[in-house]
């Protein structure tokens, strides 16, 4: 490509990415335990003293029960390797199983609301005792879920999901119980429904963080914590580069980014050597250690990407060039149109 000579190269690798241990299975099977046996108490205790917000506490537990359930299928299915037409393997069923869970949050939050406004316009009497007693015991045992799920790896999105679900339901537990305490204390019945839109609220905000991170990997947007057109400007005022474009940086799973780009270093310079020294700061600034980088010398007069046919220096050069270019500022555009019209020039 070009006049160089294409060189394309894979660095620091770790296949690992995604997969949690024995360990991690362990402590969300210890959390499930507690959840759901705590659950199915807490679904009959609702129902005779007639607290919706014990019974939406148990639906926000059961939401729970499922973010542990799925974050472990996704785990041993995210453990078989790559082949066929999965290049990358599965490792975005802990995506899918994100997405699943933030959803069924939000659905599940909406119902609530409706039945919590109903019991706000007719109030039925409430067991505050029963209700109360069974809050503090959900505080209990939210507090051991709790600690086994920070034990585990929480850089999967579906381990934090959980933990967020757990965390949540924790806050939920001890809005019920406040609630009981003043149904206890001075009648008002319309507390359990304000609990209820409180267990909501949380369970909108989770189901919302949930859809959010997880849409932000299926379009394949950039990990939050890095800036594209930053990264851009650093590789391009590296030593030896005279060009970057066609960067593409995106998120395989919660916990693996990857980065591809186009490099055209300075004619006679060691494309090998360039291409390391960029792949070392990429990983060490960055934390992205998949990249793969092609590597082509520059000619004298430096190629206009995307450039009509006919144009100096087209033939052969990136026909159909995505996103801006960046340059070291040296080699700035004569007329300032590359690629898409955006010229990135970092300072030297």
């Amino acid at each position: 490509m070009g006049t160089g000579h294409g060189h394309r190269g894979a660095h620091g690798h770790d296949h690992g990415h995604g997969v949690t241990g024995d360990s991690d299975r362990r402590w969300l099977s210890i959390a499930l335990v507690l959840i759901v046996g705590f659950m199915s108490v807490e679904v009959v205790i609702g129902v005779v003293a007639q607290s919706l917000a014990l019974i939406s506490d148990a639906a926000h537990m059961l939401t729970d029960a499922v973010a542990i359930v799925l974050a472990l299928a996704a785990m041993r299915i995210a453990k078989r390797p790559a082949k066929g037409g999965y290049t990358y393997g599965l490792k975005r069923v802990e995506i899918l199983s994100a997405q699943v869970n933030g959803l069924s949050l939000i659905l599940l939050g909406a119902w609530l609301s409706v039945e919590a406004v109903e019991r706000l316009i007719d109030p039925p009497e409430v067991k505050g005792g029963l209700m109360l007693a069974t809050a503090l015991a959900g505080i209990a045992v939210n507090v051991a879920a709790t600690w086994c799920l920070s034990r585990a790896n929480r850089s999967s999105l579906n381990v934090e999901g959980a933990y967020q679900h757990i965390l949540n339901d924790l806050f939920a537990f001890i809005g019920t119980a406040v609630a009981a305490l003043v149904v206890l204390t001075t009648g008002f019945a319309r507390a359990d429904g304000i609990a209820t839109l409180v267990v909501v609220a949380l369970m909108f905000r989770a189901g919302y963080g949930l859809l959010r991170d997880s849409g932000r990997i299926f379009l394949e947007a950039a990990p939050a914590h890095v800036d594209p057109d930053r990264l851009g400007e650093r590789l391009a005022a590296q030593r030896g580069v005279r060009e970057i474009h066609d960067l593409h940086i995106w998120q395989i799973t919660s916990q693996e980014a990857a980065l591809s780009a186009h490099v055209l270093v300075e004619p006679g310079d060691d494309c090998h050597a360039v291409r390391r020294d960029l792949e070392d700061l990429v990983r060490r600034d960055f934390g992205i250690t998949h990249t793969t980088l092609q590597v082509d010398h520059g000619p004298e007069t430096l190629l206009q990407v995307g450039a009509p046919a006919g144009a100096p220096g087209a033939a052969g050069h990136c026909a159909d060039p995505h996103g801006p270019v960046h340059r070291d500022g040296r080699h700035g555009p004569e007329d300032g149109s590359y690629a898409d019209g955006t010229v990135r020039a970092s300072g030297r």
